[in-house]
């Protein structure tokens, strides 16, 4: 999908820097390096990760070599890579960061909005900034973005699958989405075959989610536009592209 739709969009709408999470990259959970290049390939210029960002322990290996991977910025414990990485994209400076959420998740990380504000305190300030904030809560993900609001550029959320209906512009100038949404498999659970999922949820069995290789392909996105001077966004709104049956 990622292959497939990038190229249209990034020309549809003259879109100068594409970020994708590919915390759930490699086979549902975790990002290898083979995947990490095969992102690039498809047209992706940053990747933020999530909880799963050490499912695939190849990480530990190849994170400090490259310069387009963006892990949580605040975790407990000491891990290579940054959280924070700043880009140069034709002369305008973007920051692109990566925040765990507190509420209902599993791993234990210091205060997501004291992080981002020390961040903002300490490091060289950027005229965009945008953030990936991977959280189960949309509660917790619209009070971060407006503790945020006019502070960055955008405030996106993920980690769901789902994308939701608020995508809009706060008060102060801070673009906001609960859920950006996922791009994978369509006719399943979170991406993956719907029985493995069942077997595991509903009925508390020993299950492993499967990634199919055939199926229909769901793709889900926003597009922001931001002023280059202020650092402001001046729009947003969601893509969201089912594939037909015969497309398959």
């Amino acid at each position: 999908m990622l292959k497939e739709r990038i190229p249209y969009y990034v020309d549809k709408y003259e879109i100068d820097f594409v970020i994708a999470n590919g915390e759930n990259a490699t086979h549902g959970k975790g990002l290898n390096r083979n995947h990490y290049f095969e992102l690039l390939d498809a047209g992706v210029d940053a990747i933020t990760l999530g909880n799963h960002y050490m499912s695939k322990s190849e990480i530990l290996r190849y994170i400090d070599g490259v310069d387009r991977l963006v892990r949580p910025l605040n975790l407990l414990k000491e891990f290579p890579g940054e959280g924070s990485v700043l880009f140069d994209v034709n002369g305008v400076s973007v920051r692109v960061t990566n925040v765990l959420g507190s509420a209902f998740m599993d791993e234990d990380v210091n205060s997501p909005y004291y992080s981002i504000i020390t961040l903002l305190d300490e490091e060289e300030p950027a005229t965009v900034h945008i953030v990936d904030f991977h959280a189960e809560a949309t509660g917790e993900k619209q009070a971060f973005a407006f503790a945020l609001d006019g502070k960055v550029s955008a405030v996106l959320g993920t980690h769901t699958h789902v994308q939701t209906n608020d995508a809009h512009i706060l008060p102060k100038g801070t673009a906001f989405i609960s859920d950006v949404g996922m791009t994978g498999y369509a006719d399943g659970v979170l991406g993956s075959t719907s029985d493995t999922v069942v077997n595991k949820l509903i009925y508390g069995q020993q299950s492993k989610f499967q990634t199919p290789d055939d199926g229909r392909g769901i793709f889900s996105a926003v597009v922001i536009d931001v002023d280059d001077i202020t650092g402001l966004a001046k729009q947003i709104f969601p893509i969201y592209y089912l594939e037909k049956e015969h497309e398959n």
